[in-house]
């Protein structure tokens, strides 16, 4: 006979630790299913030198908060494992640890759940396998000669396990702008090939960028229903890094260090990529981007009357922007391809007709087309920081509100 219970939680990161947090708060029975260990992509599927683009006092979940000697400081890699496992051992979340989920199928009102840790039936589901399954590869790219490495983000540790010769980082988000420096700071030649972005300054009026986002509630900004989900995975991504001393990193700072920014890649005959040539409309729109941005601080800052310094913009970037339409990877020097092209979420276990033609899940603020089946840690899924370490925790506590209605379990209101 299948073990019963009231909930299920896929996936043992900050989602489905904070999930489980409010789950525990409302007296809800669950289990935490994990595939590997508590934190497993920042174990196991980061690079080597990541830090959160958060300063360490946004490092915040329910009932637990960075507590530590430098709160302006930015977590390392490592650090977020262990404040991870640490938030696990005190919320005394019920985790199985290497238990993949092999399988969710709807089975009457309730779930049958397959995994490592064997099967159950539940009431609810809740999917917190965050938003960074798969490497989202162009297809064209399994026909780029063998010469060619590939590595994705998932797999790339440090520039020491590169090739020689010239590396192309494809995309400009934070991730794809970090990777690019590093690699030419061991010494490669390297390319970017970037499409939409954002890049902004590290502190801006006296204070970190992130601290203005958040007392001006624009991470907290609920995202509008009418807006589809695939859209609000396009956002451009903040060209951030963190770490000590700050500093500003953009298309104009790689270029500064001898970066190539080139545009878009279209496709590939060989080993010649085709580009999109609007580099220079890509610049100009990311300005325009994050000038809108920091006005919206600006105004909060006038109409808060909070003390900072006289606003200094940064001027558009002075380099002239690449407009070749071919890259020959062979003449360039190009070995290795770096794709930093973000991930698709896989859900090819999940046995229940809730995806769309792109393979997301169809939903609402994490409320599913199926009763009882919930998402948790998408970007955008309910505000602009459902995806942070900071703001999973005030969706993860609506979502338990949802469930608990669902199943019928009296509600407990706790502060997130």
């Amino acid at each position: 006979m299948l073990e019963r219970i009231d909930a299920i939680v896929i996936g043992a990161g900050q989602a489905g630790l904070a999930a489980s947090a409010h789950l525990t708060r409302a007296g809800i029975d669950h289990l935490v299913l994990e595939r590997g260990a508590v934190a497993e992509r920042w174990r196991n599927e980061r690079w080597a030198s990541l830090r959160l683009l958060t300063p360490n006092w946004m490092t915040r979940l329910p009932g637990h908060a960075y507590d530590g000697p430098d709160p302006g400081g930015y977590m390392h890699k490592d650090d977020v494992t262990a404040f991870l496992t640490r938030y696990a051992r005190r919320i005394d979340a019920p985790i199985r640890a290497n238990a993949p989920v092999s399988s969710v199928v709807r089975e009457g009102s309730e779930f049958r759940v397959d995994s490592g840790a064997g099967s159950f039936r539940a009431r609810s589901v809740i999917i917190a396998t965050g938003a960074c399954d798969t490497p989202a590869i162009p297809a064209w790219a399994k026909h780029l000669p063998a010469r060619i490495a590939q590595v994705t983000t998932r797999d790339y540790v440090h520039p020491g396990q590169l090739d020689p010769g010239g590396v192309l980082v494809v995309g400009a988000s934070a991730t794809g702008v970090q990777l690019a420096d590093e690699i030419r700071r061991a010494g490669h030649e390297v390319a970017i090939a970037a499409g939409r972005h954002m890049p902004l300054p590290r502190s801006y009026r006296g204070r970190d960028i992130m601290a203005w986002l958040d007392a001006a509630d624009i991470l907290t900004e609920a995202r509008d229903p009418s807006v589809a989900s695939a859209r609000t995975l396009t956002h451009p991504s903040l060209q951030l890094v963190g770490g000590m001393p700050r500093r500003d990193i953009s298309l104009a700072t790689l270029a500064s260090n001898d970066v190539l920014p080139i545009s878009r890649v279209l496709g590939a005959e060989d080993s010649r990529l085709l580009l999109s040539g609007d580099l220079g409309a890509e610049i100009r729109m990311a300005h325009e981007r994050a000038d809108r941005l920091l006005d919206q601080i600006d105004t909060f800052i006038d109409a808060a009357g909070v003390s900072a310094p006289k606003r200094r913009r940064a001027k558009a970037p002075t380099f002239v922007p690449n407009a070749q339409r071919v890259l020959d990877m062979d003449r360039a020097g190009i070995r290795t391809i770096v794709w930093a092209t973000g991930f698709r979420r896989d859900y090819s276990w999940l046995r229940v007709p809730t995806l769309n033609a792109h393979g997301e899940l169809r939903e609402t603020g994490g409320v599913t087309e199926c009763p009882g089946l919930y998402a948790l840690g998408l970007p955008f899924m309910r505000k602009r920081n459902s995806s942070y370490i900071d703001g999973v925790g005030e969706d993860a506590r609506a979502i338990v509100e949802h469930l608990a209605a669902h199943i019928g379990a009296p509600l407990v209101t706790e502060a997130a």
